[in-house]
């Protein structure tokens, strides 16, 4: 890149205007990483000062079975097959109650697409979650299961958004969102649900005051162009409902663990490679400088590991997610190396550790704690980026 035009993009940023497509395209292709993590450290800092926020939560998966086989997932069982799972809600409310501990704030909850559950099971199990956790908060199901979900009841998806919110739901996931461009999701998804019914679900779930994440799953067979249309698609529906608290760009993993039964579920590792933790770096600097209606960026450590999420705090990122004991989904394929669980603590240190200072928030997020930062004291007590 020029020297020019990092200029003119640096005063765009400073001043607060929109960057275009165009600028989106030639940020992704600047090959000054440390400019562009500064640049896009000067916006999370504006947005959110020296604060990186975290929640206590769980991910609970209530089944495996789904009828679609979208190329990359290697959590999904068709049924009647070896580790195909369906709880009774009974064992859900159990196994949730067995998370309970160290004041949990929000259970995450995704599933399969089940070809045979009635829609009844899933605000009974919503209603029977809440009764038990009445203080921690329902983030539940992508506007996929949402679609689906209409397929199953006949019912409109405001209908079922509104008998989900009256059962306790507070927060749609982010989740089957991939990426919207047709010209990769065609290779991808294995479902109806693109960004037509997508953006409609969400739509509908801002007009009824749920605040969602949105998300974005980078590094398989799209292209740099695919990753900015998905954002600026993501940032004119938030200009239209100002909905999204958080966006959420996933690292698409290889399935290293389904190859040792001979099953390889992932049909796109062939002919892919995970993104480096400098494309990784990447992605959250450009999604920051162009995502500038939304106020929180997170990043996934289950899908980054720890060290790349302590890098792309400095990169625009100022969300480390949860404390999350299992997170199937990923776990089911990667043998990545991250840790099934982090504790507060761990996070804490974590987040002080790069240099910032820990914030607990709620879904929503409300602020439950602030805790100090790193301790000014010592000498060698890391330090953010200067803006």
């Amino acid at each position: 890149m020029d020297t020019g035009l990092k200029r003119e993009l640096e005063e765009k940023v400073r001043s607060g205007e929109r960057l275009t497509r165009e600028d989106g395209l030639a940020l992704y292709e600047s090959d000054d990483l440390a400019w562009l993590g500064g640049l896009a450290h000067e916006v999370r800092t504006r947005k959110n000062g020296d604060v990186v926020h975290f929640n206590v939560n769980r991910h609970l998966n209530m089944t495996n079975v789904c009828t679609a086989s979208c190329a990359y997932c290697s959590f999904q069982r068709k049924p009647g097959e070896k580790d195909a799972y369906t709880m009774r809600i009974e064992e859900a409310v159990r196994l949730a109650k067995a998370m309970e501990g160290e004041n949990l704030t929000e259970l995450h909850i995704v599933n399969g697409l089940h070809p045979n559950l009635p829609w009844r099971y899933y605000p009974r199990s919503l209603r029977e979650l809440k009764a038990a956790l009445p203080n921690v908060s329902l983030k539940a199901f992508t506007a996929t299961e949402i679609h689906h979900f209409e397929t199953i009841s006949g019912m409109s998806a405001s209908d079922i958004l509104d008998e989900l919110i009256d059962a306790g739901l507070e927060s749609l996931t982010g989740g089957g969102a991939e990426i919207f461009d047709w010209e990769v999701r065609q290779h991808i998804v294995d479902h109806r649900t693109h960004w037509e019914d997508w953006s409609r679900i969400h739509r509908l779930a801002h007009e009824k005051g749920l605040k969602t994440p949105c998300t974005m799953l980078y590094g398989h067979i799209e292209e740099r162009r695919h990753r900015v249309d998905h954002v600026l698609r993501l940032r004119e529906l938030q200009d239209e409902t100002g909905g999204f608290q958080v966006f959420i760009p996933l690292r698409y993993q290889h399935d290293f663990v389904d190859m040792k039964d001979g099953k390889i579920r992932n049909r796109l590792q062939a002919r892919t490679q995970m993104a480096t933790g400098a494309e990784a770096l990447r992605t959250f600097a450009v999604s920051r400088l162009l995502f500038d209606n939304v106020p929180h960026v997170k990043v996934f450590w289950v899908m980054h590991g720890v060290q790349t999420a302590q890098l792309a705090l400095q990169h625009g990122a100022d969300d480390m997610d949860g404390s999350v004991v299992e997170y199937k989904i990923t776990h089911d394929a990667d043998q990545y190396g991250t840790p099934d669980k982090l504790t507060r603590e761990d996070l804490l240190d974590l987040i002080r550790d790069a240099g910032f200072r820990p914030v607990e928030r709620n879904t929503r997020y409300e602020i439950i704690r602030e805790y100090d930062g790193p301790d000014p004291a010592r000498r060698d007590a890391p330090q953010p980026m200067r803006v």
